[in-house]
């Protein structure tokens, strides 16, 4: 079976709808001789004469009768498949979007987010997920709407990604640390007894990377997935925890944080979306308020897409 030629649907319609070769033609920006040939097409392939002249005019067939306004919804639809999507108004958007993060990020940005999506769209819905891994699957089998972290070797290349904010690292300890008497050196630093945040349980880190190259090593007295559990251990010990400066500010407010005494890379957190949302309007609405709402916040600032 040979593929129809789908542009006959647009030429029927107007044929159908204006009664006259010479309209029709006009309307679709054709020559009268063009929409003839079309016509003999569309007689051919429906084989049915479909317009018969009735003095000066054409009138339609029982057939042709019995197609028009099946024909007119289906170019309805078609042009509706095919025209780019329209804006869409968040005070009327009825949607759930699920973002995983951590949970320095919802302690830092979520009462904001959720406060901003009450006021502007009530029907929204955000559910913030747990992210044990940084593995991309779940973007991908759409499982997930949005993914915050750092970008790294295990993010999928075919990932968009939104810059939110920049941070660094600090060491935070409890009131009263013997770290908080006096400056904080490397040497000091490393002698300390400390907590590895490491969702996939690595040893070892860009910490240790930092003090190896001033032959330094520290002691790990344990290892917790994520940076809200390492912090409640410091509260109530003499351990140490180095966490991002900003992004767990709302973790450590009660606790004192020290500038490490070593240079150590920052980190920008980003946004992570699968391309297949990249273009749909609620989902580039909710992105714009996320980067707007973590703009606002304490630690915000210009940051472009990357």
């Amino acid at each position: 079976m040979s593929t129809p030629d789908f542009n006959l649907l647009l030429t029927l319609d107007a044929l159908l709808d204006e009664g006259s070769v010479a309209r029709a033609a006009r309307r679709l920006r054709l020559s009268p001789s063009a929409m003839s040939r079309a016509l003999a097409r569309l007689r051919d392939t429906t084989g049915d004469p479909l317009l018969v002249r009735a003095g000066r005019g054409l009138v339609p067939t029982p057939r042709a009768l019995a197609l028009r306004e099946r024909v007119s919804q289906l170019v309805q639809e078609a042009e509706a498949v095919l025209r780019p999507q329209q804006e869409i108004d968040p005070a009327h958007l009825v949607r759930t979007f699920r973002l995983r993060s951590s949970d320095g990020f919802v302690e830092a940005v979520g009462t904001a987010l959720l406060t901003r999506l009450a006021a502007e769209a009530p029907g929204v819905r955000l559910h913030f997920m747990a992210k044990p891994d940084k593995e991309s699957h779940l973007l991908r089998g759409g499982e997930l709407d949005f993914e915050t972290g750092v970008i790294g070797t295990h993010t999928a290349p075919e990932l968009h990604t939104q810059a939110l904010f920049q941070d660094s690292f600090v060491a935070v300890v409890r009131p009263g640390h013997p770290l908080c008497e006096g400056p904080l050196t490397a040497a000091r630093y490393a002698a300390a007894r400390h907590i590895m945040v490491s969702r996939r349980s690595l040893e070892q880190g860009p910490i240790d990377e930092a003090l190896a190259a001033l032959k330094l090593e520290r002691t790990i007295a344990t290892l917790v997935p994520g940076f809200a559990t390492a912090l409640a251990l410091v509260r109530g010990s003499d351990l140490v925890a180095t966490v991002p400066a900003l992004h767990c500010a709302a973790l450590h407010a009660d606790l004192v944080t020290l500038p490490l005494p070593f240079p150590l890379p920052g980190i920008t957190l980003a946004l992570l979306w699968h391309p297949r949302l990249d273009a749909d309007p609620a989902h580039r609405w909710l992105r714009a308020l996320i980067r707007e709402t973590c703009a606002q916040a304490p630690y915000g600032g210009d940051i472009r897409d990357s």
